[in-house]
């Protein structure tokens, strides 16, 4: 009987073969697998300057999910450790990395966590978001530095820590509350020093 790790390793090599054969692929790829994630951060950044309320909102549900997924994350690459693939075969790599834990992939964690935050609020960016979590996480494999499962790990944990997070937010007073409380004193803040971003 094939082992699920056996069937993650055949999809790992025939993804990571593909690597290697076109110039183009293997450029996007690199860019996706290490300069794509900028692109988040660039956005939350920009529906935190627009200034409106539901958008900053969606920010600070963003980055408590992200620091709930991560911390989820960091958890489960101790509890179950697994090398790289380039540390125990022989592969593709196309980008230079640490021999560290390869179980769940961050970049998927991160990409997944904060699109899925996004969609909660905005469905027709949120999908353009998810689209780009989507070829970031593959990028990962192509470039030879995580398995399929990594990565469908980490977009799991990272969708599930956003629902999680939206649901709280939704159902608890108190943190609406605090939240609430902490966007006025922030705008407070930006009125008293002058500063005047996006309407």
């Amino acid at each position: 009987m094939i082992s699920l790790l056996q069937i993650d390793y055949d999809m790992f090599r025939f993804i990571n073969g593909l690597a290697g054969h076109s110039n183009v692929l293997d450029g996007t790829m690199r860019f996706f697998s290490q300069q794509a994630e900028y692109l988040f951060f660039i956005g939350i950044l920009v529906y935190w300057l627009t200034r409106s309320k539901t958008n900053r909102l969606m920010v600070l549900e963003a980055l408590t999910s992200a620091c709930t997924a991560f911390g989820v994350g960091f958890l489960v690459s101790h509890i179950v450790y697994r090398d790289r693939p380039f540390v125990v075969h022989s592969v593709h790599q196309l980008i230079e990395h640490a021999a560290n834990a390869s179980f769940p992939s961050d970049h998927a964690i991160g990409a997944f966590v904060i699109s899925v935050s996004i969609w909660t609020f905005r469905r027709k960016e949120g999908w353009v978001w998810l689209g780009l979590a989507v070829c970031i996480a593959f990028s990962r494999i192509w470039t030879g530095v995580h398995y399929p499962t990594d990565v469908m790990m980490g977009a799991i944990i990272g969708v599930v820590s956003s629902i999680f997070i939206h649901f709280l937010f939704a159902k608890s007073r108190y943190i609406r509350t605090c939240t609430s409380a902490c966007l006025t004193l922030w705008e407070k803040l930006e009125r008293r020093l002058g500063i005047k971003w996006g309407a």
